[in-house]
């Protein structure tokens, strides 16, 4: 007879939750768990919801780990529970609901089902008005973070000219994000103002930084995805795990930490490394004092 996954029935935050198959290993490179995933995002919580708050979220899901099948799952899933904040959003494909992770319960629940990265896009509510400005900075073949580090610094300069707040965070996977708080923008003007960004720092360092997808563009550059700011794309979270060989977690580091980067290792966190951190660096970016407006074109 095969050994019963184990079950766990437990209270979250009034919720009764059924949590299942904690035993099973996610990272298999680390040993890492399922029960371990769930704790990381039960502890994390208090600074992960704030970002996560009023935006519809896309799951990155991987029942049987990081080695196993991966999908994506937009919809609000079938025996869902009905204490759920959901929103409806339109897609391409139509007018569908997706789960707003409004409160622990619903991250404990979201984790329970193998979601371990955790999207959200530039805006609240309604797509039309972003409420946030990301630059993505990805790698290109033969760079790193390090890369990466310089050309955050010359963006939050030409950011910052524009009277924009940048906060940095690690992508948990090889590059680097900033994003930016706005005051409520057309989605095309966020994603104009990104693109126009990215073509400063493209003419001031051609050498380094590219601003074109095309991967024979790419090799020892760092590409700014402006493209990220449009209204149909998200980006991983703040504090979400990352779904690579070893549970990496997208972080928010001060801007000292990207100044001192001399190592890709220096922004590598692990869940238990963010949990240790004394604060959350971007606190401020879910308060109003940092709100910025875009500059005309």
């Amino acid at each position: 007879m095969s050994e019963q996954p184990e079950v766990v029935h437990t209270e979250v935050g009034g919720r009764r939750l059924r949590l299942t198959h904690l035993e099973k290993v996610l990272y298999p490179e680390a040993g890492w768990t399922k029960a371990e995933a769930v704790h990381y995002y039960a502890s994390v919580a208090p600074r992960l919801l704030p970002h996560l708050a009023g935006r519809p979220a896309s799951f990155l899901r991987f029942p049987e780990g990081v080695g196993g099948q991966r999908f994506w799952a937009k919809r609000v899933p079938g025996g869902a529970p009905d204490w759920l904040t959901t929103l409806d959003v339109a897609h391409r494909e139509g007018t569908f609901r997706q789960v707003v992770v409004a409160d622990l319960p619903t991250l404990v629940w979201a984790a329970n089902l193998g979601a371990l990265e955790l999207h959200v896009p530039q805006w609240r509510g309604a797509p039309e008005q972003h409420d946030r400005l990301v630059i993505d900075l990805d790698p290109g073949p033969g760079t790193t973070v390090v890369e990466c580090c310089a050309v955050a610094l010359a963006a939050r300069r030409l950011l910052a000219a524009d009277g924009l707040t940048a906060f940095p965070k690690t992508s948990g996977a090889k590059g680097l994000h900033l994003l930016v708080p706005l005051h409520p923008a057309p989605g095309r003007a966020a994603t104009d103002y990104a693109r126009r960004l990215a073509g400063q720092l493209r003419a001031a360092a051609p050498g380094l930084v590219v601003d074109r997808m095309e991967k024979s563009l790419r090799r020892g550059r760092i590409l700014v995805d402006w493209s990220q700011n449009t209204s149909a794309k998200t980006t991983v979270a703040p504090y979400s795990l990352r779904a690579g060989e070893r549970p990496l977690v997208s972080t928010p580091v001060p801007w000292t930490a990207v100044e001192s980067c001399r190592h890709p290792a220096d922004l590598e966190f692990t869940p238990e490394r963010v949990l240790a951190l004394p604060a959350d660096p971007m606190a401020a970016l879910t308060t109003p004092r940092h709100l910025g407006r875009l500059p005309g074109p």
